[in-house]
């Protein structure tokens, strides 16, 4: 956790806040966030199958 703020603190101020990337609140990934959970693809899945995403369910057919 300490090395994600650190990651974060480091970066350059931007001009506009349209640069800013949204980052994973868990691990600090910024591809594959998802902005209606706060979290990248990787933890929304191990999530999701723990069953800690309320609403949220594995499908399968």
């Amino acid at each position: 956790m300490a090395k994600i703020s650190m990651v974060v603190r480091n970066e350059k101020k931007k001009k506009s806040p349209i640069q800013y990337r949204r980052r994973c609140s868990i691990c600090g990934r910024s591809r594959g966030h998802l902005r209606k959970f706060g979290v990248c693809r990787l933890c929304f899945r191990k999530l999701a199958c723990a069953g800690e995403l309320p609403g949220v369910t594995k499908s399968s057919w």
